[in-house]
């Protein structure tokens, strides 16, 4: 059964008021991450005249009308009140609508979906507030919109805990690697240091000939940097296979070696690494390194721990690109071997919590997911 739907104009009064004395009220912007976050201009903006820019007092909406429709919307909750950009579009929203519900349907794919054909073939696709009140919301009491939003904040706070708690493991690896062998470059304990080239085997991937259909097919995964996740040690699964035939002419490494990102559209995601937990091929805009001297999980800590050294010769306002011949060129601690092991066992041990609070994740931003497509769907 469908749901009656009533649009946003039913509830939601533009609010248009200006900073007109230049009083000293903190200014903010509105992201799509961060939502309300402060703005920090410097000398320059601080003394700029902001008669002009917009109050948001506490509990307001506010928007950039070019922004919402990759989710930079939400409502006020840090002062008694701030300013924004003259751009941005302020709104208050009545008693019959509760904000935090409003806020998550903004948010959501169905709201978002709205939001892009409303704006579509408008001058650069803004939003006016007054399209946005033409968008429908489904129709709900007050408890329920209150009792759907409560239930959504719950799994959002069990999302960013258990985000958190992947990032403190993470850490305490990496505190774990600067108690046993300092910072890497600095050497502080002395390790002999070789060049990557003489410790390892550097296979750069490639790219078989996309005119040849059976090429491709389902024998092998073909990764790609995007597979490539910065919190996640191993690949994700590859949109894409190569046939047996395929493999022939393409290049794979087994288990055990290590994927770094070497070419890539910025530097910031050039020397990402992950090992590979299976048989898999792999593009030209990586570079595996199976190791010959090294013990695999020691050498992807190395290496993620590594990143401003593999990219600091790189320019970092062009496209990033780490060749095989520099990569090789590097040079890195090599520790014994038993110690290399040791620290490898602990990196397993965490790797196996990581695994645990990884599935308590996703199943909780699956939830999330679908109770906010059945909320607002």
């Amino acid at each position: 059964m469908t749901r009656k739907r009533v649009p946003l104009g039913n509830f939601v009064t533009e609010y248009s008021v200006r900073n007109k004395n230049n009083a000293d009220i903190p200014v903010y912007s509105v992201t799509n991450s961060q939502g309300f976050c402060r703005e920090y201009f410097g000398k320059e903006v601080a003394s700029k005249d902001k008669t002009t820019y917009k109050i948001v007092p506490y509990g307001y909406f506010a928007y950039n009308p070019s922004r919402i429709n990759v989710g930079s919307v939400d409502w006020q909750r840090c002062e008694a009140q701030v300013i924004v950009s003259p751009l941005y579009n302020v709104f208050s929203v009545s008693d019959e609508l509760d904000s935090q519900f409003l806020y998550y349907f903004l948010k959501s794919n169905i709201g978002r979906q709205m939001i892009r054909a409303k704006a579509a073939g408008s001058v650069r696709d803004n939003l006016k507030l007054d399209m946005l009140k033409e968008i429908t919301i489904p129709e709900s009491s007050l408890n329920d919109q209150k009792r759907c939003a409560a239930t959504l904040d719950n799994l959002q706070y069990l999302i960013e805990l258990r985000k958190k708690q992947l990032n403190e493991l993470d850490n305490l690896i990496k505190a774990r690697f600067v108690e046993l062998f300092g910072d890497s470059k600095v050497n502080p304990y002395g390790f002999n240091k070789v060049r990557l080239e003489d410790s390892c085997e550097i296979v750069t991937g490639n790219t078989p000939s996309r005119t040849v259909n059976d090429y491709y097919g389902d024998y092998i995964e073909w990764i790609k940097t995007d597979n490539i996740m910065a919190e996640m040690m191993y690949p994700t699964r590859a949109t894409e296979s190569l046939s047996e035939v395929g493999l022939k002419v393409g290049r794979y490494v087994e288990k055990g070696a290590i994927l770094m990102a070497c070419i890539a559209g910025s530097v910031a995601s050039i020397g990402k690494v992950c090992i590979t937990d299976r048989q898999v091929a792999f593009n030209q805009q990586i570079n595996a390194i199976v190791p010959k001297k090294y013990n695999a999980l020691f050498l992807y800590v190395l290496l993620q721990t590594s990143k401003d050294y593999l990219v600091e010769e790189l320019n970092m306002a062009l496209k990033g690109i780490l060749s095989k011949s520099k990569l090789g060129e590097k040079t890195f601690i090599l520790p014994p071997m038993d110690q290399q092991n040791a620290f490898a066992a602990f990196v397993a041990q965490i790797d196996k919590s990581k695994v645990v609070v990884q599935k308590a994740l996703e199943e909780a931003q699956l939830l999330f997911d679908s109770l906010m497509q059945e909320y607002f769907g």
